[in-house]
């Protein structure tokens, strides 16, 4: 896995892993990162991660079979 260094203001490196988790959520959530990618870079597994989803509001169930196939590749 790659580092980035990005730019936030104060308040969200305050809350860094809270900030992490949110973008990690919202990669998964527009398909750039498979659950397990997402976890990962979260540094959470994939079981913990799923609830931090729920708590920004994005659905971790798809209902597409081929989605799953591809996720379970990845891990």
């Amino acid at each position: 896995m790659t580092t980035m260094t990005l730019q936030v203001p104060d308040f969200l490196e305050e809350n860094h892993n809270d900030t992490v988790r949110f973008i990690a959520s919202k990669l998964y959530e527009s398909g750039k990162l498979s659950l397990g990618e997402a976890a990962k870079m979260a540094g959470m597994t994939k079981w913990d991660f799923a609830e931090i989803l729920i708590k920004y509001g994005v659905h971790y169930l798809d209902n597409s079979a081929a989605a799953a196939i591809e996720d379970a590749k990845r891990v």
